[in-house]
């Protein structure tokens, strides 16, 4: 794991690298419809890009530097159960939950000052 940058999407900071792919909530900038799957997205929020032995950090996020990321499906998460509700006179009760929906996408580069770092 040599080659690698840490980056913000969906909430969270995700350790991303070329080839891998990886779920995240949907993408607030983006609204992810049915129409863009397969449709390909620049993140500029790099905080971190370890490229061999050489480590640069951004404080907060590194100027000129980009993770090039191909949406491929929504997919979910296992179903969360809220809670249970019991019936005083019959005893039975009800689940209730819901099923967080993903954004499944696939890293294709990390650029830094227009230059291809790392490529699938």
């Amino acid at each position: 794991m040599n080659n690698y940058a840490i980056i913000d999407v969906g909430g969270k900071q995700l350790l991303v690298e070329p080839g891998r792919f990886y779920d995240t909530y949907r993408f607030a900038s983006i609204g992810c419809k049915v129409s863009s799957f397969e449709r390909k997205v620049s993140v500029y929020r790099v905080s971190l890009i370890c490229f061999g032995s050489e480590l640069i950090v951004g404080r907060p996020w590194l100027n000129n530097a980009m993770v090039k990321i191909r949406i491929l499906h929504n997919c979910f998460d296992k179903k969360n159960l809220i809670g249970e509700i019991q019936h005083k006179k019959t005893g039975r009760g009800r689940k209730s939950g819901h099923r967080q929906e993903f954004v499944r996408f696939v890293v294709e580069s990390i650029c830094l000052n227009g230059k291809n770092l790392m490529r699938v």
